[in-house]
């Protein structure tokens, strides 16, 4: 996602305020504004994780969840969503797709200079077909299938190098 595309800004209710680029929203001390979260299963029950790509402006190298982004102002979360798997993953289909919570937090990133201020919907959804992430997006550095249980241990275990809202994903799809 370039860092000139706008993101809608919400107030703590997620009400939608106005909007700016994602650049201004990341910008310290970090504009609240509207994300997604997307953690796909496959049909053992294993997740699809990603390490975000080296050369990401915010929180580059961790794991986390299959798919982060943002909608544009006005845009649907689940097609917006859709969107961004097939641009990030090559998973234009995905199945049962459905917000399973929300949360609102802020992390600066100890690396770059970026803040991240969202109101973040988390989405789960089924994958059957196999993820091939488009070198020219920027965004992956590569893919794991894990288990829950897994990725809670690495999370304990090496909170640094995971994004800061993966346990909230977590919390959201398991409870």
């Amino acid at each position: 996602m370039s860092e000139g595309t706008l993101v809608e800004l919400v107030d703590a209710e997620g009400n939608p305020v106005g909007a700016c680029t994602v650049a201004e929203a990341h910008t310290p001390p970090g504009r609240l504004h509207r994300a997604f979260s997307v953690l796909l299963f496959d049909e053992d029950g294993l997740m699809l994780m990603q390490q975000r790509a080296l050369t990401k402006s915010r929180f580059a190298g961790r794991w986390t969840n299959t798919c982060c982004s943002h909608p544009a102002p006005g845009e649907d979360v689940i097609t917006a969503a859709r969107r961004r798997l097939g641009e990030e993953l090559g998973l234009p289909e995905v199945g049962r797709l459905r917000e399973v919570g929300r949360f609102v937090y802020q992390a600066a990133d100890p690396v770059g200079q970026a803040v991240e201020h969202e109101f973040d919907h988390v989405l789960v959804g089924e994958c059957s077909g196999r993820p091939t992430p488009a070198p020219a997006a920027g965004e992956v550095h590569s893919l794991r299938w894990m288990t829950a249980d897994e990725v809670r241990k690495g999370l304990a275990e090496a909170p640094d190098l995971h994004s800061p809202w993966l346990g909230d994903v977590l919390r959201c799809t398991f409870g």
